[in-house]
């Protein structure tokens, strides 16, 4: 942490870009992000970094397996304007976006086991149902787009039924289920062509084990965002410290 890193050394780009494994081109893209401070040029216009750049290279690859690409560069283009409360606030959301997935993860395996028990989940979709919500609704309450639906419904996912006066799709409460279910194997990284064993599975409620290797992949994804966004915080608080 107490690293003097705007000491008088210069660095090239190529020397950024070796102890990283990247390109001297990913440094310039770098710079021209936002992500690195804007470099000195000498007379014969060649940029010249510094160690400040390369504790903010370091915090950039760090806080990217927490948070993602474009979250990571909105931060460190933040820090580096002198918005660090829009840095933090970009940093929150993503622990607020962790925190949600982890009490989703709870909420999926609640509801699978609710299903193994015979709850009220075990209904079949077959099922008659006097409601239904139709796409638009559904989608807008998921956060995804109508035509992410229709994809899932290609692959198997959701099997809405057909509105005999309309045509329109509606979504009955096995059916929003499982879409409900696809979203958050969706946001867990699962592939469809994974995801649809796992729905057949739900559907005919035959017990929770062909899931459990899916559910404790996941946790490890979380438990290992958790971790890498530790590693990004500590990087990120040496680049302010030097960046002052």
């Amino acid at each position: 942490m107490g690293r003097n890193l705007q000491s008088g050394v210069r660095l090239r780009p190529v020397d950024l870009a070796r102890g990283h494994g990247l390109s001297t081109q990913a440094i310039r893209n770098y710079e021209e992000a936002g992500v690195l401070p804007t470099a000195e040029r000498t007379p014969h216009g060649y940029r010249t970094y510094t160690p400040l750049h390369a504790g903010a290279l370091r915090a950039f690859l760090a806080l990217l397996p927490g948070h993602g690409h474009p979250t990571a560069t909105s931060i460190m283009r933040a820090v580096n304007r002198g918005a660090a409360d829009e840095a933090f606030l970009l940093i929150d959301e993503s622990h607020a976006q962790l925190l949600d997935d982890r009490r989703t993860l709870r909420a999926v395996e609640s509801a699978l086991r609710d299903l193994d028990l015979g709850g009220p989940d075990r209904v079949p979709a077959t099922t008659p149902d006097p409601g239904g919500t139709f796409i638009g609704p559904l989608a807008e309450k998921l956060g995804i787009r109508p035509a992410t639906l229709r994809k899932w419904e290609d692959a198997g996912l959701v099997r809405p039924r057909r509105d005999p006066r309309t045509g329109y799709r509606v979504y009955d409460d096995a059916a929003v289920r499982d879409a409900r279910l696809a979203h958050q194997l969706r946001r867990g990284g699962y592939p469809l062509d994974r995801i649809a064993p796992l729905i057949t599975q739900v559907r005919s409620a035959g017990g929770l084990e062909p899931l459990e290797a899916a559910l404790t992949d996941w946790h490890g994804r979380l438990s290992a965002r958790g971790r890498a966004m530790l590693a990004g915080a500590a990087e990120l608080e040496a680049y302010l410290r030097a960046h002052g």
